[in-house]
């Protein structure tokens, strides 16, 4: 009898779980899962430096940079074709992997970058143009993303529920962004639209503005004080019993 109750119980969370995400369907990212199609991701360091992350399904890479890599299902990606599309004189290839999502192949790039601002004169970013700047007591950063590589054709196998974003991890304190939504969790920023807007080329303005002290700076500097105050006061509590002890007993 419990197993009965428990497995119409289960059939009746599923439904109810199928219910929601059918109603969401005609939003955005609607459901539970978004369906990211292209991706990129910015840890972006004060003085300049920063490691970039690409993920993106084959075809979204084709009509949005211009490349003409094999979108078959099956077909083997060529990681060197991939690696020399994103080496570049400012851009330095760590990793690359590869996934399968929605019967389509997505590649997953992992790149060194020495100046964030030179970003815009690589090829697979060429369409963004990147600033890092002290302004008063604040360091701005600011993304501006042109218009993709038109596709030579229209590829089929997507939904309209696709979804382009860009993620910004940021080393300090942020206080200003215009991404209208709650700073994430480890100082996430993050910017979305939709795949057709992006193939439109819809302006996309990437701007926030964070402390000159990274978050690590003032954790050490906060740990260093931390750590002589309780030297200092043990140091203290040694010397005052130190002088509470009797003369003869100190002699001994």
């Amino acid at each position: 009898m419990r197993n009965a109750i428990a497995t119409v119980l289960v059939l009746a969370a599923v439904s109810a779980i199928s219910a929601g995400a059918a109603g969401c369907g005609g939003q955005v990212g609607g459901g539970f899962f978004k369906q990211y199609e292209y991706e990129e991701e910015v840890y972006v360091s004060l003085d300049g430096t920063a490691t970039v992350y690409v993920h993106a399904s084959l075809p979204a890479l084709n009509a949005l940079r211009g490349t003409s890599f094999a979108e078959a299902p099956n077909a083997p990606i060529d990681r060197d074709a991939v690696r020399q599309f994103f080496t570049t004189p400012v851009t330095r290839v760590s990793q690359i992997n590869a996934s399968r999502r929605s019967s389509r192949r997505f590649i997953h790039v992992e790149l060194e970058v020495d100046d964030i601002r030179r970003l815009g004169e690589a090829a697979p970013f060429a369409w963004s143009t990147y600033d890092l700047r002290n302004d008063g007591n604040l360091v701005v950063y600011r993304q501006a993303i042109g218009h993709p590589a038109r596709p030579s054709r229209d590829y089929t196998g997507w939904n309209g529920q696709e979804i382009v974003a860009f993620r910004l991890h940021m080393p300090s304190r942020i206080r200003y962004h215009n991404t209208g939504r709650d700073v994430g969790r480890g100082n996430i920023l993050a910017w979305e639209q939709p795949l057709a807007e992006r193939l439109r080329g819809t302006p996309l303005v990437l701007d926030a503005r964070m402390d000159p002290d990274s978050i690590l700076f003032r954790t050490l500097w906060l740990f260093g004080w931390t750590f002589v105050a309780v030297a200092i006061t043990f140091g203290f509590v040694i010397w005052w019993m130190v002088r509470r002890t009797p003369a003869e007993k100190r002699a001994a």
